[in-house]
């Protein structure tokens, strides 16, 4: 079964949250109230509503990183990971974790990269060569 995810949480500002999320990252705005906004976030829906967002710790694990637990994130094509990676950098965002490949050469390799939305919600991208590979062992 194929299905959307719905992910809604908190930010602190809901223009910033539009420049980031429509500006930087490219998503379509979909309904919005004064408190709330809806994007597409690569073919998901979020909900953006004002409040204070999670509490989130460095105690997740990649590598020889530790990244921020509780986090979001989306799967891409390489290509696309590629791409957006790119456009990020020459925007000049500032990266939690640098675009980087994990197991390469192995089962499960791919892309990732983590950075924080402006009232620090962490997001996390993966790229795969073949997203059939996302759950291979």
């Amino acid at each position: 079964m194929k299905a959307l995810f719905h992910l809604a949480y908190h930010v602190h500002d809901l223009d910033q949250a539009r420049q980031f999320y429509a500006g930087m990252l490219g998503c379509s705005e979909g309904r919005s109230t004064a408190t709330w906004v809806d994007f597409d976030f690569f073919g998901h829906q979020i909900s953006l509503h004002l409040g204070t967002p999670f509490a989130t710790t460095n105690t997740g694990r990649v590598g020889d990183h530790m990244v921020p637990m509780p986090h979001l994130g989306v799967i891409l094509t390489m290509l696309d990971w590629q791409n957006l990676a790119e456009h990020l950098r020459s925007h000049g965002l500032t990266f939690v974790m640098e675009p980087a490949i994990r197991f390469a050469g192995q089962s499960g390799e791919q892309a990732t990269m983590f950075f924080l939305d402006p009232s620090g919600n962490p997001i996390e991208i993966k790229g795969f060569n073949n997203l059939e590979s996302v759950y291979e062992k």
